[in-house]
């Protein structure tokens, strides 16, 4: 597995939030981005959009850095209710991966 690192950068709107992560390749030439990562970057637009950080953040996995690939995750709230997000990734260049979060309404 290939390691991450964040790139604050980003801008949120209404509840599409749009972020970069920096991914690393793997020796077999294909990138992606540590669960821990996306988890930690989705926590962090989402606390930078709504003014308070989820209690938690859950992703299935690794987030492989392809146009066009989607992932679903789950945001739990302090009070435990839970609501679902798409991150989508909308565009790579060199080791930075773009990616798009929607919240489910």
């Amino acid at each position: 597995m290939k390691k991450a690192r964040l790139n604050g950068r980003t801008t949120a709107t209404t509840m599409l939030l749009t972020g970069s992560i920096m991914a690393l390749l793997t020796g077999c030439g294909t990138a992606s981005v540590k669960q821990t990562e996306v988890e930690s970057q989705v926590s962090e637009q989402l606390t930078n959009q709504l003014g308070k950080k989820p209690d938690k953040i859950t992703c299935p996995g690794d987030l492989k850095a392809e146009v066009g690939t989607t992932m679903r995750c789950t945001r739990t709230a302090d009070d435990g209710s839970t609501i679902g997000l798409t991150v989508k990734v909308t565009a790579t260049e060199d080791d930075n991966v773009k990616f798009d979060v929607a919240v489910d309404r």
